[in-house]
């Protein structure tokens, strides 16, 4: 580690990374008789080996150190005090915490995606320990599950991008221990869709989880000492309840149509009752929180803006369920809910026989030949057709890479006569799947057209794996920056697992020659 750069005043310049003392650590039990242990043990060493020869670590963590302090200095300004920077050791205890949010969140990526099963398999396997550096000989103390919340959402996706724009021009230079180069070749891309987690279907549900997030909420300001005038809140609980297993129900009825109807009625008048004591439970709080209750500032702020959410969609939500189920007519895209938890998150058409239409955010890949992910975007608005993604996306690889790759492949989606002339322009060798059946036929003739078009169809393999493997189906994250950063570190994830595959695979391969 480089060493301190002491200051006049004594402190320690938080922009430069400081010496540390390295713990003891057990030696890790030899394992025998389980090949895939062994695998999974080298690759992750190669990840290990990747994060601390190629600098990524170290530049990442003097990165946050940087951002930490200008965060800190301008809330000191901001108050009007005197900023002092933190000792030689408070420092390396930022630095710690920074390098153990950084591989926690990379274990965690190639294990268990979820904090409290993390968590669990983190304190079984000294294998995970050793990675993440909380293997100590006093004692190993685990990061809890809501400790892994905070390290998935400690640096902003920027950082994250940034490190894997690293990792992917090391890795092109030949520097992350794989003999052959990732080759810039040839990008291929394709979009997707990132499910987000919410209820189906999104008219008659929204009341349902309107209702139950109020009463959640009244039971808590009731417990804390607020109460006004009202019954139980568990009655509301158990009569949307029974009013939703009605609604799933009518479909097996020969009256169905006419008893959902009925049943809406029902769940319209209990969510009317239910906002007028949510605004008066909301208005008390905030007037009389600090004579009647024993709640902290921060609890109350979040529970108002708790039922502030709430309250202010249900309207919306009990009109829409209205339309569509009473009314019987459509509602706009534009002016339809489809969840009151998540803001960002839009109707996608796939035209998929396992999914002719979607709710979530439109994501764009790019990969190289070798499977590497070399560019992405999670779109908050609406997708305006992929076909005007592909040109942006070219421009982020030339700025990574400073230069272009030599072709680009994709479906029928991309092609368009704005990309063919920017792409000839640029010198680049277009092999964009032509949406006129003869031009296809024409230039199926070529066999570099050809070849790529037959890699694209990996390319779905790639999305797949991504989504499944690395982010999961749906993405848990709430909130449009939480689901953009998930993908960055599911995108590092998926490309330092890559490139460990590879050194295994060249590593078995000599070791098959030597043999």
């Amino acid at each position: 580690m480089p060493s301190a750069l002491a200051r006049k005043d004594g402190r320690t310049d938080m922009t430069k990374m400081v010496a540390e003392q390295m713990e003891l650590s057990r030696e890790l039990p030899v394992v025998m008789g389980n090949v895939d242990y062994e695998q999974f043990a080298w690759r992750l060493g190669q990840v290990d080996r990747v994060l601390i020869r190629c600098g990524l670590e170290a530049k990442h963590v003097q990165a946050a150190l940087t951002a930490w302090e200008q965060e800190a200095r301008a809330k000191a300004e901001k108050a009007g005090r005197t900023y002092r920077a933190l000792s030689g050791r408070s420092a390396a205890r930022w630095q710690r915490m920074f390098r153990q949010a950084l591989r926690c969140n990379v274990a965690r990526l190639l294990t268990e995606k979820e904090y409290r099963r993390f968590s669990r398999r983190l304190a079984e396997s000294a294998l995970l320990q050793k990675f993440c550096g909380i293997d100590r000989l006093d004692g190993v103390r685990v990061p809890s599950k809501s400790t892994l919340d905070r390290y998935d959402k400690l640096f902003p996706e920027r950082d994250v991008r940034e490190l894997v724009n690293e990792l992917n021009r090391q890795a092109v230079e030949g520097s992350v221990g794989v003999e052959r180069a990732v080759s810039l070749e040839a990008s291929l891309s394709d979009s997707t869709c990132v499910k987000a987690s919410i209820h189906f279907p999104t008219d008659w549900v929204l009341l349902r989880d309107g209702v139950r997030t109020s009463m959640k909420a009244i039971r808590v300001i009731r417990r804390h000492g607020l109460k006004h005038r009202m019954p139980e809140p568990e009655s509301f609980l158990r009569a949307m309840n029974r009013l939703s297993i009605a609604m799933s129900q009518s479909r097996r009825r020969e009256d169905g149509r006419k008893w959902r109807k009925a049943v809406l009625r029902r769940m319209k008048r209990l969510a009317k009752v239910v906002m007028k004591h949510g605004r008066r439970y909301r208005r008390e709080l905030a007037e009389t929180w600090r004579e009647q209750t024993d709640l902290k500032e921060g609890h109350v702020r979040v529970i108002l803006g708790r039922l502030d959410g709430i309250l202010a969609q249900l309207p919306t939500a009990i009109r829409q369920a209205h339309e569509r189920i009473i009314g019987g007519r459509q509602v706009v895209n534009a002016e339809k809910i489809l969840s009151l938890y998540e803001k960002d998150i839009h109707v996608i058409v796939r035209g998929k026989a396992d999914a002719e239409v979607e709710f979530g955010n439109s994501l764009w890949l790019t990969e190289q030949l070798q499977g590497l992910i070399i560019d992405w975007k999670l779109l908050k608005e609406s997708c305006p057709g992929d076909a005007k993604l592909l040109r942006p996306s070219q421009e982020r690889v030339h700025d990574v890479f400073g230069r272009h790759v030599k072709s680009v492949a994709g479906d029928r989606g991309l092609w368009s006569r704005g990309n063919e002339e920017w792409l000839r322009g640029e010198g680049i060798f277009s092999a964009l799947c032509p949406r006129d059946v003869e031009l296809l036929r024409k230039r199926m003739k070529t066999r570099r057209f050809r070849d790529l078009q037959r890699r694209r169809a990996q390319t779905e393999g790639r999305v797949g794996i991504l989504k499944n493997n690395f982010l999961g189906r749906p993405l848990r994250s709430k909130g449009f920056e939480h689901r953009d950063m998930a993908v960055a570190w599911a995108v590092l994830g998926h490309n330092l697992w890559l490139l460990s595959g590879l050194a295994w695979e060249e590593a078995k391969a000599k070791q098959k020659k030597a043999a």
